[in-house]
């Protein structure tokens, strides 16, 4: 039998998400002063987005609006992998750190995509 989650705390996807959300707050307090307002704004900002996504899809009736907010976390995903990679070739991220990073968002992108793909078969 299939439990039924009750709250968006209870998803996996989620708790990933913020996991995600907790590196890079970690990793990009060592950036640049001067990135406060640039790279680390914009990464912290896409972390955020992709966990507030997930719990915001969790409240939605429609198969239609799911689908939406599933695709909007993917996006702000895709956004802060690239931002991971500008953090990285800067030399702001070593690679451990990096690829500790997109470990992270790799599991992430498989937890949003999955049911966003059985749904749409």
């Amino acid at each position: 039998m299939r439990t039924k989650i009750k709250s968006y705390r209870d998803l996996e996807t989620w708790k990933k998400a913020i996991e995600l959300v907790e590196e890079v707050y970690k990793e990009t307090r060592s950036f640049p002063r001067e990135e406060i307002y640039g790279l680390t704004s914009q990464m912290r900002r896409e972390a955020v987005s992709v966990a507030s996504n997930v719990a915001e899809r969790q409240g939605r009736d429609s198969t239609n609006e799911f689908l939406r907010h599933l695709s909007i976390a993917y996006g702000s995903l895709c956004e802060q992998q690239t931002q991971v990679l500008i953090g990285y070739k800067l030399s702001y991220l070593n690679r451990q750190t990096y690829g500790r990073l997109e470990d992270v968002s790799a599991s992430v992108a498989r937890l949003i995509n999955a049911p966003a793909n059985s749904l749409r078969r």
